[in-house]
Order: C-alpha cells, then sequence, then structure tokens
C-alpha cells in the first residue's frame, strides 16, 4: 500500500500539522519504500555478521586486540567514502543512484565470503567491500528520507525506518541459524543465501524508490569550497563534533556479545541469539521513541539513549548475572540504537541546507565512523591489557562524561528549518 504512494509532502500543506490519528499515514511512501530496502538487506548483513565476532574469536583464536582492528576496520575503514558518496550524489542528484551502487557493491561482497576461507586478511578485504558498500549509501538514502519529509516529522520519518530496518537485523541471524540447522553446519549456504537475499533488496529499490531530482545545483553550490562553507556554519560543526565524540565512546556490539557470552558461559551456538534480543528491543522502541524525539524534543532523547549506554557497560560486570543480567542488557542496548541512531540524523536534516544536504549528512557520519575505528582499537587494547572488566568500566565512565559533552554541543539545535535557512541559524 505505501509502496505505490511515493509523492512527497510539502512543507506548506495542511497535511504537515500532525495529528493523532493520521501521522504515520502523512510520512511519505518513500519513507516506507526506502525502509523496505534496509529491512532486505539487513537480512542478507545480520546473516552474515551475527556469527563474525565469535567465528574470529572463538573459530580463529584472534586475541580482543586484533578483533578490535577488525571490528573498527568494519565500521570505520571506508569511513571517508561516506563523504565521496554524499559529495557525488549532491552534485549530480542522482541520490538513488548512489545509493543502490553501495546496495549493489555489498551485495557482491555477500558471495564473495565463500572464496575467502579462513584467511583473516582475505575476510577482511570482503569486510571492506561490504563497508564500501554500506559507506556510499548510507548518506544519500538518509538525505532522500530527508528529502521526502517535512521538518517537523524527521523523528517520525527515522524512526520509522529504523524500525523496518531493524526487522531485518532481527530476523537475519535466525534465518542464518536456520539454515545451518537444516544444512548440517554449511556456512557456505548462509552466504548464497544472503547474497541472494541482498539482491532481492536493489531491486525493490529500483522498482519502488523514486529519487528526488529536483534541479541541477547552480555553479558552485556543491563545490569543495562550499563544503568548507558547510563547516563553518555553527549547528553543523557542533554536530560533526558531536557525532566524533559519540562514536570515539563507542565500543563495537561484538565486543558487548563477547563479553555476555563470556561470563554468562553462553554456548557458541547461541551467541547469534543476543544481536536478536538487542534488535527486538530496538525494533519495539524505534518508533515511539522518534515520535517522542518530535514532541519532547530530540536532544533529551538522545541524552537518554546514551544514558541507557552507560548502564550496559556498567552492568556487563555488575552485581547480577544469568537471564536476568541478558535481558536487562539486551533490552537497553537496543534503546541506546532506538535513541540514537536515527534521531541523531533528525537533529541534523534542519540545520542542513537542500543543495548539500547528503554531503552533510555524510560529513557527521563519516566523524562517527571514524572515531569509532579508533575506540574499537583502543578498547580492543585495554581489553587484552587490563582486562574485560577494568574496560568496560573505563567505557562506561567515558560515555557518562560524553553524556554532558554531547548535552553541551547540542543545546539549541533547531527542531525545524521553518524560522530560517541554515546559514541564518549559524
Amino acid at each position: 500500500m505505501y509502496l505505490s504512494t511515493i509523492d512527497r509532502p510539502h512543507a506548506g500543506d495542511d497535511a504537515t500539522k500532525p495529528s493523532r490519528r493520521n501521522v504515520f499515514f502523512l510520512l511519505s511512501g518513500n519513507v516506507f519504500a526506502l525502509g523496505a530496502v534496509s529491512l532486505v538487506t539487513d537480512i542478507s548483513s545480520e546473516m552474515m555478521t551475527a556469527v563474525l565476532p565469535v567465528y574470529l574469536v572463538v573459530g580463529l583464536h584472534l586475541s580482543p586486540a586484533v578483533y578490535g582492528v577488525v571490528d573498527g576496520t568494519y565500521t570505520g575503514a571506508t569511513a571517508l567514502l561516506r563523504l565521496v558518496g554524499g559529495y557525488i550524489a549532491d552534485l549530480t542528484r542522482r541520490r538513488k543512484f548512489i545509493a543502490g551502487m553501495g546496495y549493489g557493491l555489498s551485495a557482491a561482497a555477500k558471495i564473495g565470503m565463500l572464496a575467502v576461507g579462513n584467511s583473516v586478511g582475505a575476510i577482511g578485504a570482503v569486510i571492506a567491500i561490504d563497508r564500501t558498500g554500506k559507506g556510499l549509501r548510507t548518506a544519500p538514502r538518509d538525505a532522500l528520507i530527508t528529502l521526502s519529509t517535512p521538518p517537523q516529522l524527521y523523528g517520525r520519518a527515522f524512526g520509522v525506518h529504523r524500525m523496518m530496518d531493524t526487522i531485518g537485523a532481527f530476523a537475519g541471524p535466525l534465518v542464518a541459524l536456520g539454515i545451518l540447522a537444516a544444512t548440517a553446519q554449511a556456512y557456505d549456504a548462509v552466504f548464497v543465501a544472503s547474497f541472494c537475499i541482498a539482491v532481492f533488496g536493489v531491486f525493490v529499490l529500483v522498482l519502488f524508490v523514486r529519487d528526488h531530482r529536483d534541479e541541477q545545483p547552480s555553479k558552485g553550490t556543491v563545490s569543495p569550497s562550499a563544503l568548507g562553507g558547510l563547516m563553518r556554519m555553527a549547528p553543523v560543526r557542533r554536530l560533526v563534533a558531536a557525532a566524533c565524540v559519540a562514536g570515539m565512546v563507542t565500543i563495537g556490539d561484538g565486543f558487548v556479545y563477547l563479553l555476555l557470552q563470556q561470563r554468562e558461559h553462553l554456548s557458541v551456538s547461541w551467541f547469534p541469539l543476543l544481536a536478536v534480543g538487542t534488535n527486538l528491543s530496538y525494533l519495539l522502541l524505534a518508533t515511539p521513541l522518534g515520535v517522542l524525539a518530535d514532541k519532547v524534543g530530540r536532544l533529551k532523547v538522545v541524552l537518554g539513549g546514551y544514558t541507557a549506554l552507560v548502564l550496559v557497560y556498567l552492568l556487563l560486570f555488575g552485581p547480577f548475572g544469568g537471564t536476568a543480567l541478558l535481558l536487562v542488557v539486551l533490552a537497553l542496548y537496543g534503546l541506546f540504537y532506538a535513541a540514537t541512531d536515527g534521531v541523531l540524523m533528525a537533529l541534523a536534516g534542519p540545520v542542513l541546507p537542500e543543495s548539500l544536504r547528503t554531503t552533510g549528512i555524510a560529513l557527521i557520519q563519516t566523524g562517527q565512523a571514524l572515531s569509532y575505528l579508533v575506540s574499537s582499537v583502543l578498547f580492543g587494547l585495554a581489553w587484552t591489557v587490563w582486562g574485560p572488566a577494568s574496560a568496560s568500566r573505563i567505557a562506561a565512565v567515558l560515555v557518562a562524561a560524553a553524556v554532558l559533552v554531547l548535552g553541551l554541543l547540542l543545546r539549541g539545535i533547531p527542531a525545524t528549518n521553518g524560522s530560517g535557512t541554515a546559514e541564518e541559524q549559524a
């Protein structure tokens, strides 16, 4: 139903004044179409990534320090491509095409896992290709969401998209476990199925997502000097700085799940279900927290999310264990993602000029990804030198400090651009 109605609501329409009864129906069909693409793609991605940490650390006996390098590479090594993809998308106004290239590259990487065997270097190369695809597609996709949605509904739009995305992330590990059970642990079958599902996601993008093909930008509107002008805007500088702080204090999901697995002595076969628990919490909370962010303020929701992350890190070696620990940690971890992922992009949307919307989003995401690369390496070293308990408690202290810093950096970021352009607000 939603995929057949892709028209974008206009900011001046009466429809952009939401009521309690019709708020979700005001969202453009493009938001739901992009959510469907992300849902399918995340099934494919999570089929592989849910088992990757335990495969590398338990199966290949990598040290936490080496795993930290691999994990950081997974998110941060191709971060600059986010900026390149965003810039090209703004310059050509072909955001759907650039996003499609990213989705296609990630699909190709899935089949590459069949050829790499147990070589850590080759696995790292395939991961880099997959993340290159993610780096290219993320900013154009998020820009299309903002360009298909009135500013006062950004929180809802990103909440709905992230909810659909997380349905795929929730299903992916379960699909992988089902395939492994049916094929007597044949990982090649998982890789082939993951590739086929990823290709289907590309087809959904081509058939149902409409580009926002506005007029070509006037000369000089999208240029390296214009990018410098973007960074001269005070709200943009604060958003980039906040993203860097957030990335620097966030450790990878794999570390969190490995710590839970080791503390609770979980069977390796149950490891993928930890990601399922987090994604279930994220799935249930993404849309409600997006709506809440539009009502009470996006900054409050973001800070609440990082407060939940502090509790996650403290509880990893806290006073209680067992099933209660698993349930509480995974619920809080999903809450953290639901309160921060899409909501941070909703904060960014109103302050970025439309001509450089994709580039601006990519700039923020690049800062966060590069900081995350450093964070993963440092946490892996801290685990190796001081042990997992000390490392996780240090991480909790750093996140608590980051909550204060984020509050200062993001205070006063406008919720809509209705009172003026981003340039006027700088």
